[in-house]
């Protein structure tokens, strides 16, 4: 059976401002943009030696999972260093949704973007901390 090896791309539709949407982003979370408008995240440019993965899932339609974002997705981004990552994201000004959470995954923390949308950030655990 033919079926789906992985995730070809993200696209949001701003709902506000397509250039300030896509600076923040590259400003806070350090996307780089190319001419065409878009930013390519290569998973070898990715120093964990987990082999690379992403999660797909759904929440029920109740879920406060997302909260205080209206959208009915949210994007989770794998990142270097937290800790690091907030610190700028705070100074910035950047609203920050709850506490940091660590768990057998890694260590999580929400953000939100320009648009209302809430951003997951996970610093994912070393392959040797997660077997």
């Amino acid at each position: 059976m033919a079926r789906v090896t992985g995730i070809g791309g993200v696209f949001i539709k701003s709902s506000k401002d397509k250039k300030a949407l896509a600076d923040w982003y590259r400003d806070h979370l350090g996307l780089k943009f190319e001419d065409w408008g878009g930013s390519i995240i290569k998973w070898t440019d990715d120093k964990q030696v987990d082999g690379g993965m992403t999660v797909w899932s759904t929440a029920e339609p109740e879920s406060k999972w997302f909260a205080p974002s209206e959208s009915s997705f949210m994007i989770n981004y794998r990142v270097d260093d937290l800790e690091g990552l907030l610190e700028q994201l705070k100074a910035a000004g950047v609203e920050i949704v709850g506490e940091p959470q660590d768990d057998f995954n890694g260590k999580f923390a929400w953000v939100m973007d320009p648009d209302g949308n809430k951003v997951e950030l996970w610093e994912p655990n070393t392959s040797d901390e997660s077997a």
